[in-house]
């Protein structure tokens, strides 16, 4: 009779242990699914705690019914979480397949121990990472053919096609054996994003840096040199952030010249004003054409992702 109700108690604690490893899983899986969308350093850290506590709860409850395949498991996790805990590192998929593949050892555990199929969602996350997966060398081979079919002319200096190349052979250098196609089309996107935001800010900022040179070619105004200052170191930073070269060598040379007149309140021959203030109008013209181009490339490199063709 003791014995009865000593396995009804334990029947009763497992019981109440499956509803938990449930919650606890779905959780962890749901964390999982942003993590992967690249958050905010903030939510990354959140998100962090969130795949930490579940398995740490999961391995700590196990323990305490002697669930220890399930505890062992759990555990077993915490190392390629902590894997994961820089959001200033650059993750592979490999590194969320691992801990993906971890989980499902968790589920099977847990089937094991209780009798409850957990296997479903493990399969169904270890599936849909997999499907977003394409090998390096496949993708290098898809590279060089855009590579080989642009013509010469219609190459430019950055070549996004080229870097692309130069990053899947490292990759493939170093032992990798499939990348991310979310992460390689986030990137396109971000830098599409970025260099659109750019194209915005120097169309915004001409006009009125235009008119702020153009009253130069009189005695200067120490206010609005400054102001023109601000303004090209600015549009500077914003185009090295995008790495627009040409874009970057103008608006040095040209911060530098504002520099002296500031300076030393240089007074700019009017034929100098005008020459400055026309070359502004061809940069906005080549920087939309470099961003054209790169709009370009980045269509035919993501157009050679498999969820793409």
């Amino acid at each position: 009779m003791a014995g009865d109700t000593s396995d009804d108690f334990q029947k009763e604690l497992v019981d109440l242990f499956v509803q938990e490893a449930q919650e606890w899983l779905q959780n962890i899986h749901v964390a999982l699914d942003e993590l992967q969308q690249g958050p905010a350093p903030d939510r990354h850290a959140a998100l962090i705690a969130i795949l930490t506590g579940g398995v740490t709860n999961l391995g700590g409850s196990a323990a305490t019914i002697n669930l220890p395949d399930v505890e062992q498991a759990s555990f077993a996790a915490i190392p390629f979480i902590d894997a994961l805990k820089d959001p200033h590192q650059s993750f592979s998929v490999q590194d969320f397949l691992s801990l993906c593949k971890q989980l499902g050892q968790i589920h099977a555990a847990l089937t094991r121990a209780t009798g409850v199929s957990f296997d479903e969602q493990a399969e169904t996350d270890a599936h849909g990472i997999a499907q977003a997966t394409v090998s390096p060398e496949e993708f290098l081979q898809a590279l060089r053919k855009i590579e080989a079919a642009r013509p010469e002319a219609t190459r430019s200096d950055r070549n996004l096609v080229s870097a692309m190349i130069d990053q899947m052979e490292a990759q493939i250098k170093a032992g990798v054996q499939q990348v991310g196609v979310e992460v390689i089309q986030g990137y396109l996107d971000r830098m599409s994003e970025s260099e659109e935001a750019f194209a915005r800010a120097v169309d915004d900022s001409l006009p009125s840096l235009t008119e702020q040179l153009s009253s130069m070619a009189g005695p200067p105004s120490s206010g609005t040199v400054d102001v023109s200052l601000q303004s090209v170191a600015q549009l500077r930073t914003e185009a090295q952030q995008v790495n627009a070269v040409q874009a970057i060598t103008f608006l040095s040379g040209l911060h530098s010249l504002l520099s002296v007149v500031a300076q030393h309140r240089i007074r700019l021959a009017t034929q100098r004003v005008e020459a400055i203030a026309a070359r502004l109008g061809v940069i906005r013209d080549v920087i939309h054409q470099w961003m054209e181009q790169g709009r370009l490339e980045r269509t035919a490199i993501g157009q050679a992702l498999p969820i793409n063709r």
